[in-house]
């Protein structure tokens, strides 16, 4: 089984993509199909994708039953001790929001407080 995502490509890819996949939203496409019609269509991908990202999950023979193929994406797969991890980009994280903590009592404990109190 493999899933494409692609992100800024042009309509003539996705088409082409609709013959061997299905899209099942815009720029997503799924499957199942060889290892030989997969690579083509890798192949097929880094030749027409241009200035836009694509990125190919498949099932593979290992610990993790998938791998992982990137074109022009910000974040890349690296081997970790046989596993194989998406590495972000520095300060990535701050844009997403993970990393921040906030300070002060939460809105649950305010609510609470003034129910409390307004009795």
């Amino acid at each position: 089984m493999i899933v494409v995502v692609l992100t800024a490509c042009p309509p003539g890819l996705r088409g082409d993509l609709t013959r061997w996949l299905l899209e099942i939203s815009p720029g997503v496409f799924v499957g199942h199909v060889s290892a030989r019609v997969r690579e083509r269509l890798w192949e097929r991908i880094t030749d027409m994708v241009k200035d836009g990202r694509a990125i190919m999950v498949h099932s593979a023979r290992n610990e993790q039953h998938l791998a992982f193929k990137v074109h022009h994406a910000d974040w890349t797969p690296v081997d970790c001790d046989g596993l194989e991890l998406i590495k972000r980009p520095p300060g990535t994280e701050h844009a997403t929001g993970a990393g921040k903590s906030k300070t002060g009592w939460s809105n649950a404990s305010k609510y609470h407080k003034a129910r409390r109190f307004g009795r």
